[in-house]
């Protein structure tokens, strides 16, 4: 038989796989999510998400010096008041959770943590949702004051880079106004740009309470079902100003990812969600699967996708198998 065509030459070895590798993964393009809570002393189990834990900032120390062992330095915040009210003030106030959070972190490390702060409301409001509420609906317009309040008062606690996940149409460019107006222009904007009112939330919404009491999120985050929309989103959000634009969740939208990537410039980011990692885990624990080559094999399709940044739960992980070599 004489055949011109043999891919197997170049998959003969090794050597010459990683020589042609199309996909090149790097622990750089990992965030690892972190949850604080109010409180001293606290390093409490995410009963929902196997591995992970609720912090107080006076332990932050614990939680950076993990990362930083493993080789992540890029950490996405969220916060978990004690007291929550219709308006979500501790979402915005001074010594707020995420902001106290910021200032141990700072304080301790200085540049050597990139910290990025989940700027929305539903941790912080007794409802649960995203927003200000106008009945039963969120009001989109009067949502934005407050937003602009989160944001400026995570960049003056120390935060490197805001990060919008409310899908309050308009945000992008009055958070941008808000920051520049006040001294931080240089403060980058990590836009949650394509959010899908997705149900592989469930876990994070356990860990931090945030499930809302009535009703859904399906007027303000997008149907899974469309595609075209998500393009619209996040154009509109790169000419807010947004400087990375996000698809969440991750596994399920591989082809938004995708489809983002061959439409913008800009940096694309996506989130593998709590579901998504729980999923894994919990196969992985029953048998069922090799939960670490799922790990491996689930990070490489995200950057293969498009994804130029992915916030995943197992960021620690993906980095030890990147510097075994298990993932190129």
């Amino acid at each position: 038989m004489d055949l011109i065509n043999r891919p197997r030459r170049l998959r003969s070895s090794e050597l010459v796989r990683g020589m042609i590798r199309e996909t090149r993964v790097s622990k750089d393009g990992l965030i690892y999510p972190i949850f604080f809570e109010e409180g001293e002393n606290i390093k409490a189990p995410i009963e929902s998400m196997d591995g992970q834990f609720r912090y107080s900032p006076d332990r932050a120390k614990e939680a950076i010096d993990d990362c930083l062992a493993h080789g992540i330095n890029k950490v996405l915040l969220f916060g978990i008041p004690k007291e929550k009210d219709e308006v979500g003030s501790q979402a915005y106030a001074e010594h707020g959770i995420v902001q106290e959070a910021v200032r141990a972190i700072k304080e301790e490390y200085k540049d050597q943590i990139y910290i990025v702060t989940d700027v929305c409301m539903c941790e912080y409001t007794s409802h649960g949702h995203c927003g200000i509420l106008c009945g039963h609906d969120v009001d989109n317009d009067k949502t934005l004051d407050y937003l602009n309040a989160i944001a400026l008062s995570h960049a003056e606690a120390g935060a490197d880079m805001v990060a919008p996940s409310d899908m309050m149409d308009g945000r992008i460019g009055t958070i941008r106004q808000t920051l520049d107006a006040n001294g931080y222009s240089n403060i980058p904007i990590m836009s949650y740009a394509a959010k899908y009112a997705s149900k592989f939330y469930g876990p994070f919404r356990t860990a931090a309470g945030s499930a809302p009491s009535f009703g859904d999120r399906k007027s303000y985050q997008m149907d899974p079902h469309n595609i075209r929309e998500a393009m619209k989103e996040a154009l509109y959000d790169e000419d807010e100003g947004a400087d990375i634009l996000m698809v969440k969740p991750a596994l399920s939208y591989l082809d938004v990812i995708r489809a983002l990537s061959e439409r913008t410039d800009l940096p694309i980011a996506t989130y593998s969600v709590s579901g998504e990692y729980a999923m894994i885990k919990n196969a992985g624990k029953a048998g069922l699967i090799d939960e670490y080559g799922i790990m491996c094999e689930s990070t490489v399709s995200m950057f293969r996708a498009g994804a130029d940044i992915i916030i995943t739960y197992y960021a620690k992980e993906i980095a030890d198998a990147i510097k075994k070599g298990d993932i190129g």
